[in-house]
């Protein structure tokens, strides 16, 4: 297996990453969209696009990991569903990955600028808070629309990733008919699919930033226990605030970055 180029950080650099791995955990529990601060800053701190997106993958498949376990504990995921679908969603981050890592950096850091808003603007689309069932809404939904939807979200996860929660969780509560509960659930067992296949690809080519992941990793896993603890007295205001100011922060930069 091919190593990776080194890339040096600064304890000041790793202190920042591993801020905003804490502060991606906390969001993720709360509000979704945790990918949009963690993705940004590992940018920001000069790793390479691959590399951040590797490195990334890393500390999401820990910390959805210790999501997936939480709604499986509460019998929160409908396995019917993940049976049809959870292939095609490891399949399609497969696909993702690997047409990533055949993109220059140069060319990825760009596209990866273009996406962000896009994830920013798709992930604070509010959710419906009509009560729904636990079950597919048709046979057509479950074994014609699931494949599709997992295939075009597994892609965008293993390509990118910001929001593929978020995405994920909106495509099974709108499209196949759950409530938000099951939605939310179901769509982690998806993530901890396309988060694992994705990852073997990046750690195959050698795409993972240990130095940073494992210390990210931990905080993100830290800020999911904290983030999930204040959301049941706070609730995602707050939280949805924070998000806006911090990926108006980052845009800015990457786009001084990438662009100017």
């Amino acid at each position: 297996m091919e190593i990776a180029d080194p890339v040096h950080l600064s304890l000041l650099a790793l202190c920042f990453l591993v801020g905003a791995a804490f502060c991606a955990g906390f969001i993720d529990s709360v509000a979704g969209g945790g990918g949009l601060i963690s993705m940004p800053a590992t940018l920001l701190v000069g790793i390479p696009p691959h590399l951040a997106l590797g490195t990334g993958k890393f500390m999401a498949s820990i910390g959805t990991t210790a999501s997936f376990l939480t709604y499986a504990r509460n019998k929160a995921i409908i396995w019917r569903i993940v049976a049809v679908g959870v292939f095609f969603s490891f399949a399609g981050s497969i696909a993702g990955s690997q047409t990533a890592l055949f993109t220059d950096n140069a060319t990825l850091g760009k596209i990866i600028l273009v996406l962000l808003p896009a994830a920013a603007v798709l992930t604070f689309l509010p959710a419906s808070k009509e009560i729904k069932t636990e079950k597919p809404s048709s046979a057509f939904a479950l074994y014609a629309l699931t494949p599709v939807i997992c295939t075009a979200i597994g892609f965008y996860d293993g390509f990118f990733g910001p929001g593929t929660g978020s995405f994920m969780l909106l495509a099974l509560h709108f499209v196949l008919g759950l409530n938000l509960l099951a939605a939310s659930g179901t769509a982690k067992a998806f993530n901890l699919a396309s988060n694992v296949s994705s990852l073997l690809v990046f750690i195959m080519n050698a795409k993972v930033f240990y130095y940073a992941a494992i210390p990210m990793a931990v905080a993100n896993i830290a800020g999911n226990i904290l983030g999930s603890r204040l959301a049941l007295r706070k609730g995602p205001a707050m939280v949805r605030r924070m998000l806006l100011v911090s990926l108006a922060l980052l845009f800015a930069t990457l786009l001084w970055r990438y662009y100017l």
